[in-house]
């Protein structure tokens, strides 16, 4: 009897084993779905919104070139100025009183140069005449006249020179404008080199929106080369700007670049020093590739998509570019017509095994 127990014992523990070895097999050979795509390119378009500032087109700060006492103010903050136009007087009476020396030394030169000019004709008309002029005589009346005609010349050029200065005691717009600042009264002393300019004069008939534009967007096109703001003085207003100038270079703090817009501005709706919101439509010149978020893999240190090859996973570094919302833009050693996994994560190695089902 325990002879046929032991049998029985001994073929249910084979039949146990068996069966076990079966299902570890059948674990070896299960292969796992997933769904894939297939790579296609698309043409790349993203809309983004940055920060603005609006700049004067022109701005410049008008100091004292001649020390003195302000005499008369003809404009203050606001004021609208034409180019050319009378802002300030200076009074400096040793100006005055020196430019009124020089005129006098210019008389003086003068009356002595036709003096000596006039001599030298009389001198040199006679000398015709034979035995009348020495000739020494004449050569010396001639060097009188040149000597006296040079400072004559000169004190012309002395009093010439010196009214330049008598000229900036007029202070006057270099361009056309509005007074922004000013920091003089009547009777302010002027003229130290440390002192605040005395105003500022801006022009804003057209203002320049300046724009750091983040580096992945430098070399990509602008749609219209135009863009959208809107302030925060007239969050209900549009305002367009074309694009007219770029820095040339990224910026190594902010990894971006200065772009230059002109907004017209001739109502004066627009202040110079606004900050704006400002909406820019970026595209790619040629069709890009492009695949659904869930596809790229961002890990600390790299970001990569998973093919599927001869049923096979394969990872593949990728960069990114335009971020559309549901799509992104990947660069890297890609081709149309890839499979790839539609919801990639780390825990699908490389080189595993896989059946990919195509979603449509």
């Amino acid at each position: 009897m325990r002879f046929f127990s032991g049998i029985i014992l001994f073929f249910a523990f084979v039949a146990c084993n068996e069966d076990h070895v079966a299902a570890s097999k059948k674990e070896e050979v299960k292969i796992d779905s997933v769904q894939v795509f297939l790579l296609t390119t698309d043409s790349a378009q993203r809309q983004i919104s940055l920060p603005g500032e609006l700049l004067p087109d022109e701005n410049v700060q008008i100091r004292a070139k001649a020390q003195g006492y302000i005499r008369k103010i003809n404009v203050d903050i606001g004021s609208t100025v034409g180019k050319g136009q009378l802002l300030a007087l200076i009074d400096a009476p040793e100006v005055t009183s020196r430019l009124q020396e020089l005129n006098e030394k210019i008389k003086t030169a003068r009356s002595r140069f036709l003096s000596s000019k006039d001599y030298y004709d009389r001198i040199h008309l006679a000398s015709k005449s034979e035995g009348v002029i020495a000739a020494s005589e004449l050569q010396q009346s001639q060097n009188k006249m040149m000597a006296d005609s040079s400072e004559y010349t000169a004190a012309r050029f002395a009093a010439s020179s010196y009214r330049q200065v008598g000229n900036y005691l007029a202070i006057i717009a270099p361009f056309a404008g509005i007074i922004t600042k000013r920091n003089i009264e009547t009777g302010s002393y002027v003229g130290n080199p440390n002192e605040l300019p005395l105003f500022e004069l801006q022009d804003n008939k057209t203002l320049r929106l300046r724009v750091s534009v983040p580096e992945v967007y430098t070399s990509s096109m602008l749609s219209g080369n135009m863009a959208e703001l809107t302030t925060r003085s007239l969050p209900d207003k549009k305002f367009k700007a074309k694009l007219v100038r770029r820095a040339g270079s990224i910026d190594n703090e902010n990894r971006s670049e200065v772009w230059e817009f002109e907004v017209p501005n001739r109502n004066g709706e627009l202040k110079a020093g606004s900050y704006t919101d400002v909406k820019l439509r970026f595209f790619r010149s040629q069709p890009s590739l492009v695949v659904p978020v869930s596809a790229v893999v961002t890990t600390l240190e790299k970001k990569f998509v998973i093919k599927v090859s001869n049923n096979t996973t394969q990872w593949l570094d990728v960069r990114t570019g335009f971020n559309m919302g549901e799509k992104v833009e990947v660069f890297g050693d890609l081709a149309p017509g890839d499979s790839l996994v539609q919801k990639a994560n780390e825990e699908l190695k490389p080189g595993v095994k896989v059946i990919g089902t195509f979603v449509h």
